[in-house]
């Protein structure tokens, strides 16, 4: 018998046609890795496969199967950029931080209100996720990605405000559902990464927060509390929650009933349920509400739970044993686990996942947090976060041709501070060195920290212009459960006071020299009544960008027209404040509530240039309960610079026989106009905008009535409006 010599290439094609067969043949083994199949087929197949063990291992943080070949995401978090480093140690253990894009604050995302930079912002955060999680240079962290904060930012004292977006359901609720988007991708079957809200529901307290209980009713429920969640779910595609620490009304949130009852079978989240981290120990010892972790973890899942942050996997085998909870209950929470991890592609065979080649075929590009993009998108985002709250006889925009010496006085003003939730930054410019280069070698820069006032008001003196640079420290500059400062708060912290001490430091610089601009960064509101009364301008900024001193620099110098507005009320003091513990907003909280006269109002922010609204006009003078009307607000830029501005639109009940909030966002956009420039904004109005929640029939209901639609650039200034007759009532169903 003869031999044939095959050439090289030949051998090669017959190698790689084995070994692809043998894939195919090794992938058929399994189908769950079949995508032929569909995705109850693929998660049941996987469920039967499982031993009960496994069923209580996948329920943990990053399980893996190695018989299975399965290794699955963990969570990362990810407020305001994928945080693997940061003050917070998110990082590998035993190894330097990761590098991170690293944006403002969530209040200054909020402030923004600007939704295509949210979704932005979100598919940076995703690729950045996938990338250190598939390179395996780094092999680190995961694409469940605890963000947005859909929390709401009812009472200024909230330890975390820092963390929420806003006090209006719609504002917080439309800036997620932008956010997941992003972060999600564009195809609701395959994810970049899974975006996980927090914390539902009502945790806007810190102390007790383990033990305490957040009161109020099914309506405000409804109508206030749950509505990011909703839409982060029904409008943003999210399939992923973790459950507060706290009650509502006596139940915790880790066992309550609206789990499945709402969230499940009305809002359509099938997906990832998770605990905080030690809940389920905190269930038992600070709530109290069983005797072991054994009845509790048998709860948490029959409630809905499938993912626990905790210590469990004892306990949760014990009570299987014990007959507390059954493997059904366990496959009924895992299958809409595994649904999760599905989306992102860890049950499909290689090469099906769109998103599988990010960091592990790099082509030669820099790293996502190294590219001229990414900076360019951390520094728009600070750029449009800063508030203008004052500009008194324009003193605003400073002229550098005209300046000799300015003056930086302020804590940390050489520093950009980051918070618990931050990653590590591969750069970042602080206020002191964004001035430095925005200014250059023509004029001076003085530079002071403020602990010595008889220095700091020496260099007041010797200075053209001061930035009296104000605040609070992010970590209060404390260890855990600590903030000297009575102001200032964290997680586990509330806020004793809203009123600023640091503005005694500022009446001393004033007082030194009269040219004195105040720059509050700060992750909550602040009573700067002193401020307002008394300085020429005053500009307000959160913390933790990377790009904070660039930022600062481009609006104080001109380079940019300030368009941030508060998404929060900020009160004239502590007088205006309820309870902590009244969860009750007719009480009179946020601006939907309150009868007093707020310092700065929601929706509030000055500019360089002015706007007109010339007009408001509807699609139709009349529409039924289950009609949708266009409302088209046109708005002028009267000024002499281009800018932003954010078109607001509300509406007002005027028939209502419930109480209903005395004024409610219902739209708004931010739109670019140019100097002497006319732009039209139509937004639409839907049924469930103008509906209240009907406790007796549990439905939504819209009434036979009057509507007032307002518009204009802040809650307080709305120049333009127009009727609504709605005229039939009904409830309103999804």
């Amino acid at each position: 018998m003869s031999l044939r010599v095959l050439p090289a290439k030949s051998i090669f094609i017959a190698i790689l046609c084995c070994l692809t067969v043998s894939l195919v043949r090794a992938q058929a083994d399994y189908p769950f890795r079949d995508t032929k199949l569909s995705d109850d087929e693929r998660i049941a197949d996987l469920l039967r496969r499982l031993t009960l063990a496994e069923k209580v291992t996948l329920m943990s943080n990053a399980p893996k199967f190695d018989r299975l070949k399965l290794a699955f995401s963990g969570q990362v978090e990810g407020l305001h950029g994928l945080a693997l480093g940061g003050p917070g140690g998110w990082g590998p253990r035993g190894r330097q931080p990761l590098p991170t894009t690293t944006f403002p604050q969530e209040k200054g995302l909020g402030n923004t209100w600007d939704t295509e930079l949210l979704k932005k912002i979100g598919a940076l955060e995703g690729q950045e996720a996938r990338y250190y999680y598939q390179n395996p240079v780094y092999s680190f962290g995961g694409v469940v990605v605890r963000a947005e904060n859909a929390d709401l930012s009812r009472d200024p004292r909230w330890g975390r405000t820092e963390e929420s977006m806003g006090e209006d359901p719609y504002l917080v609720g439309t800036m997620v559902v932008a956010f997941a988007k992003g972060l999600q991708g564009p195809d609701p079957k395959h994810w970049q990464a899974a975006s996980l809200m927090k914390h539902f529901l009502a945790n806007e307290n810190e102390e007790k927060r383990d033990s305490s209980s957040s009161d109020f009713d099914e309506r405000l429920f409804r109508e206030y509390y749950s509505v990011p969640f909703r839409m982060g779910f029904e409008q943003g595609g999210s399939r992923a929650v973790m459950a507060a620490y706290n009650s509502w009304n006596g139940t915790p949130m880790m066992i309550h009933p609206v789990l499945k009852d709402v969230m499940i079978k009305e809002w359509g989240n099938d997906g990832l349920i998770c605990t905080d981290g030690g809940a389920l120990g905190l269930l038992i010892t600070s709530h109290k509400t069983f005797p072991d972790k054994e009845k509790g973890s048998a709860a948490a899942v029959k409630a809905g739970i499938n993912h626990f942050l905790d210590r469990y996997q004892d306990d949760l085998t014990k009570a299987l044993k014990d007959g507390l909870v059954t493997e059904a209950d366990m496959d009924a929470a895992l299958k809409n686990l595994l649904r999760v991890y599905l989306r992102l592609g860890e049950m499909d065979p290689p090469g099906v996942d769109p998103y599988g080649k990010i960091g592990t075929e790099t082509d030669g590009k820099l790293a996502p947090w190294d590219q001229a993009s990414s900076r360019e998108l951390v520094r728009k985002a600070t750029d449009e976060s800063i508030v203008l709250l004052k500009n008194e006889n324009n003193t605003l925009p400073l002229d550098k041709s005209k300046l000799k010496t300015i003056a930086v006085i302020g804590p940390w003003t050489d520093q950009v501070l980051l918070d618990w939730y931050s990653g590590t930054p591969p750069y970042d410019v602080s206020i002191l060195q964004g001035v430095l280069e925005a200014v250059g070698k023509g004029v001076k820069v003085l530079y002071a920290d403020g602990s010595n006032v008889d220095e700091a008001t020496a260099l007041a003196k010797k200075a053209d212009v001061v930035l009296a640079v104000v605040g609070n420290h992010p970590t209060c500059n404390a260890g855990w459960n600590q903030c000297p400062v009575p102001s200032n708060g964290k997680e586990s912290v509330d806020r004793k006071t809203i009123v600023l001490e640091q503005e005694e430091l500022v009446k001393q610089i004033f007082a030194a020299n009269p040219h004195t601009i105040e720059v509050l960064r700060s992750s909550f509101p602040y009573a700067v009544v002193w401020s307002q009364q008394n300085l020429p301008a005053i500009v307000h900024m959160t913390l933790n960008s990377q790009e904070e001193g660039h930022g600062l620099a481009d609006v104080l110098f001109g380079d940019y027209s300030p368009a941030g507005r508060l998404g929060q009320t900020w009160p004239t003091g502590d007088a205006q404040l309820l309870p902590m513990m009244d969860y009750n907003l007719l009480h009179g909280r946020t601006y939907m509530y309150s009868k007093e006269k707020p310092l700065y109002p929601f929706g509030y922010g000055r500019s360089y240039t002015t706007f007109a609204y010339e007009g408001l006009t509807l699609s139709a003078p009349k529409v039924n309960a289950d009609g949708t009307v266009q409302v088209t607000v046109k708005v002028k830029n009267t000024g002499k610079r281009a800018s932003d501005e954010v078109v607001q639109l509300y509406v007002q009940h005027l028939g209502s026989k419930v109480e209903r909030p005395q004024i409610e966002l219902e739209g708004f956009r931010r739109v670019h106009v140019e100097p002497g420039a006319s732009q039209a904004v139509t937004m639409d109005l839907k049924p469930r905008d103008l509906a209240y929640w009907d406790a007796d029939a549990h439905a939504w209901r819209v009434e036979k009535e009057p509507v007032r639609i307002l518009a204009g650039g802040s809650s307080d200034k709305l120049p333009v409006q127009a009727t609504l007759d709605v005229e039939t009532s009904g409830e309103y169903k999804p």
